[in-house]
């Protein structure tokens, strides 16, 4: 009897080593993300944002709308990132209708023409730009998404959200004071040189 339990300890001690060092059949959930260049703006200024993907395995297509505060930010354009392509494939990209909802840049989408299979890894899916129009806080959250790997499934990715700070321009009569201190050096150099 003694030694079917030590059979049973020792098989039981090398299924738990087994399941330990196999991969794990469940993978983290891929990352969107947005990253703002400058990472705040001053009204009258363009900030662009990059939106990126990391950790995806086999994304075909995608689409998103984009919500942000329209009393300081508006849409300006958009472009498509290298990512989807990134395997020489060739894609569709539409930069989103701004013209609709205020705040909303809806229905930013990527795909990818032909059968075989997605991309996979990290990259940039698009390039946004917005406009400062005011001077606040907004923050920038992904909505109405739609993730589909090669088979048309389901991808189902962790969403960043960003929030932006803007700042106004400094008044005009800062720059007028600062104009006039140096028109006055001008004219006492002058005098000293003369």
């Amino acid at each position: 009897m003694l030694s079917l339990n030590k059979w049973k300890y020792q098989a039981g001690a090398a299924l738990l080593a087994a399941a330990f060092a196999a991969p794990s059949a469940y993978a983290a959930d891929p990352v969107l993300s947005i990253v703002a260049t400058p990472s705040t703006g001053v009204v009258g200024s363009t900030i662009d944002l990059d939106i990126r993907i990391a950790g995806v395995t086999d994304l075909f297509g995608y689409n998103f709308s984009l919500l942000f505060n329209p009393a300081y930010l508006q849409a300006t354009g958009a472009g498509e990132g290298a990512f989807l392509g990134s395997d020489g494939g060739a894609t569709d990209f539409g930069g989103g209708d701004a013209s609709g909802t205020p705040g909303l840049l809806s229905y930013v989408f990527g795909t990818k023409f032909g059968s075989g299979a997605g991309v996979s890894g990290t990259g940039s899916l698009a390039h946004l730009s917005f406009k400062v129009i005011g001077a606040g806080t907004s923050t920038l959250s992904f909505t109405d998404t739609l993730f589909l790997n090669a088979s048309l499934g389901d991808i189902t990715p962790q969403y960043g959200t960003l929030t932006l700070v803007t700042t106004a321009v400094p008044e005009p009569a800062s720059y007028l004071m600062m104009g006039a201190g140096l028109i006055g050096l001008a004219a006492l150099r002058r005098r000293r040189v003369g």
